[in-house]
């Protein structure tokens, strides 16, 4: 059993890892680069919309399956690495939740009323949020792997 909840944390890291690697260093840069911003705002608002329901997924599975694996070790025994690893996911969480509540949400209401220098706005209040989630993530793969 431990080894499928296990399997369910690490396949949704890498879900909203690999989404981010995939939207900060392939999608956004593409996006900038061919389209004007009346296309490249929806595209992005479009790719984040869908990306963001299967981040919220993440969470949840994430948190479920973590929670779990604490409740089988004894807290005081838990590799450092663990511990880490919590706190560095949690704080993801709440940045994630602060991305998706504020500017996602400015996002979605400029974007629908077409009113593009807002939406530029807060893509661009998104992204640096984006990039310390990423380097959190690697940071938490790495305390995890080390912290033993």
């Amino acid at each position: 059993m431990y080894e499928w909840i296990q399997w369910l944390h690490l396949a949704a890291g890498i879900v909203w890892l690999g989404g981010m690697t995939l939207l900060l260093w392939a999608v956004r840069p593409a996006a900038i680069a061919l389209l004007p911003p009346e296309q490249r705002l929806p595209l992005l608002h479009r790719v984040l919309s869908r990306f963001f329901v299967l981040v919220w997924i993440a969470i949840a599975v994430l948190l479920a399956s973590g929670g779990w694996m604490f409740t089988t070790a004894d807290m005081k025994l838990a590799p450092r690495g663990w511990h880490a690893m919590a706190g560095l996911g949690t704080l993801m969480c709440v940045i994630f939740a602060h991305l998706y509540f504020a500017p996602f949400r400015r996002l979605s209401r400029a974007v629908h009323v077409k009113d593009w220098p807002a939406a530029g706005k807060a893509l661009k209040q998104i992204h640096p949020l984006v990039l310390i989630n990423f380097a959190l993530g690697w940071a938490a793969v790495l305390a995890v792997q080390v912290w033993r």
